[in-house]
């Protein structure tokens, strides 16, 4: 660990006992905090400039709070990029790159981040997908975890997909990639979690102060929600994607084969997706989305019922971004920015640029300091993230250079490196980062949907050789 960022978590632990003020303005009370984690959200939403989209509930959140426009995770998938906003460290930390590892094999002795709140006084209570399905982790929780059972489907009966997020040979096809049901809310998974947060909320008054952490599923796949949500969008309406092709230059395992969304038995097992299928998948999408758009809307109304709200740091974020169809690919899995790039928003009562917007690079591993920092908390020395606490007043302030996420192809492992302009992507052996596979990069100035990998032109020498230096460098050199 350097001088330079001994001293600074030195600064930040001797001024986060003013940040608690900071939220409550005449009161040194502890904040709250409402985490919202929504699984495999892109950054399609109308806060985000996508006004088709019907997210009126999230859009709350933005309107009282920030929304981040280019917010990375570590790894596009849910396992490796939860456990690195969850313990604020790197998939290379953690050693967890894939569904089945636990991050408590590599690192045992890791301070979550609700963990660290509740070292720190808080009561801490989680519900629905926060970890990966499959396992949890006890020492995270004040009272234990829990979510709710529930059918998949409305309209079939079909064995339960073993594993979401896996390949074809790892799961059983269980049933349609999508489903407009004909029933409540609560019937599926996430209305059931949405209920659970308010019963929930109604007990915390006496055990503030709190940390909630609530998880929804939608709009990971089947894309299944009650018929009014697929009513809210004309099919007609929707676009398919500009660029269903591979980037043009790029590796062939740069990107996937739709995998996952292959699982389903209404989908075809190779080959390009028709336009018609396409069109619906992404209605049934955004279908999803406008359905836990609803969900997270119950709880914030029972949160601002409560009284509570104003005490309430409220943060929502998508453990990665998506692919529908860009690329001619669906799903995460890969390094594009459509996968990388996620949804991030964050409300702090009290703070100065409420509903303005941040360019700034940040990274999920940043959340961990920021919330920390945000309640007043001392910071753990294991963290490889940055507190974004500065930007939520002044928002297009200098920031960190890069942000960086990375993706496994078998023996190799693909850094990828976002700076303002450009993405590089290295893909190296896993063995040995010194052999150099493959080199792609995007300009995102010219080319900001990485249709065309220009690293072997002759005319970017110069640039590739500059952004290679700064690769090299890692997260440690993107800080300011």
């Amino acid at each position: 660990m350097t001088t330079n960022t001994l001293s600074r978590r030195a600064l930040l632990g001797a001024t986060a006992a003013g940040s608690a003020c900071y939220l409550s303005g005449q009161t040194a009370q502890k904040p709250n905090v409402l985490f919202f984690a929504v699984d495999d959200l892109r950054p399609e939403l109308a806060c985000y400039g996508k006004t088709y989209i019907k997210s009126p509930n999230i859009d709350r959140i933005a309107k009282n709070g920030m929304v981040f426009r280019r917010a990375y995770c570590q790894q596009a998938v849910c396992s490796p990029s939860r456990t690195s906003l969850l313990t604020g460290t790197r998939p290379d930390t953690t050693k967890v790159w894939d569904l089945v590892t636990h991050f408590r094999d590599a690192i045992p002795n890791a301070v979550t981040l609700p963990q660290h709140f509740k070292k720190n006084g808080y009561f801490v209570q989680g519900m629905g997908k926060i970890f990966h399905p499959g396992y949890d982790d006890e020492p995270t929780w004040s009272v234990p975890w829990k979510t709710p059972k529930a059918e998949t489907y409305a309209n079939v009966k079909t064995a339960e997909v073993k594993d979401e997020d896996a390949a074809p040979k790892n799961k059983t096809k269980g049933g349609p990639a999508f489903e407009s049901g004909n029933v409540a809310d609560n019937f599926y998974k996430d209305g059931m979690v949405a209920d659970m947060a308010v019963e929930t909320i109604k007990g915390l008054s006496k055990k503030t102060p709190f940390f909630l952490a609530v998880g929804f599923a939608k709009p990971h796949l089947p894309f299944v929600s009650p018929k009014k949500y697929w009513d809210m969008y004309n099919p007609a309406q929707i676009e398919l994607a500009p660029n269903p092709y591979h980037p043009k230059g790029a590796p062939e395992y740069a990107l996937t084969n739709s995998n996952e969304l292959r699982n389903y038995t209404n989908m075809p097992a190779e080959g390009p997706i028709n336009d018609k299928l396409a069109r619906q998948l992404k209605h049934g999408y955004y279908a999803a989305v406008s359905y836990t758009d609803a969900q997270i809307g119950k709880v914030l109304n029972e949160l601002e019922r409560s009284g509570m709200s104003k005490n309430t740091i409220i943060v929502l974020w998508g453990d990665h971004g998506w692919k529908l169809g860009e690329h001619g690919e669906w799903c995460k899995h890969s390094n594009v920015e459509n996968d990388t790039n996620a949804p991030l928003l964050l409300s702090v009562p009290g703070m100065k640029a409420a509903g303005k917007q941040s360019n700034a690079l940040v990274e999920f591993v940043d959340i961990y300091p920021t919330l920390a920092e945000l309640a007043g908390l001392p910071l753990p020395a294991h963290l490889e993230g940055s507190s974004f606490k500065p930007l939520l007043d002044t928002p297009d302030r200098p920031w960190k250079v890069a942000a960086f996420s990375q993706y496994p192809r078998r023996k190799l492992m693909g850094y990828s490196m976002r700076t303002d302009r450009y993405r590089m992507t290295v893909w190296v052996d896993r063995q040995d980062h010194t052999k150099v596979d493959a080199t792609e990069l995007y300009d995102h100035q010219t080319d900001p949907q990485e249709n065309t990998n220009i690293a072997s032109l002759p005319a970017n020498k110069d640039v590739v050789k500059r952004l290679m230096e700064q690769w090299k460098k890692g997260w440690q050199g993107a800080k300011l």
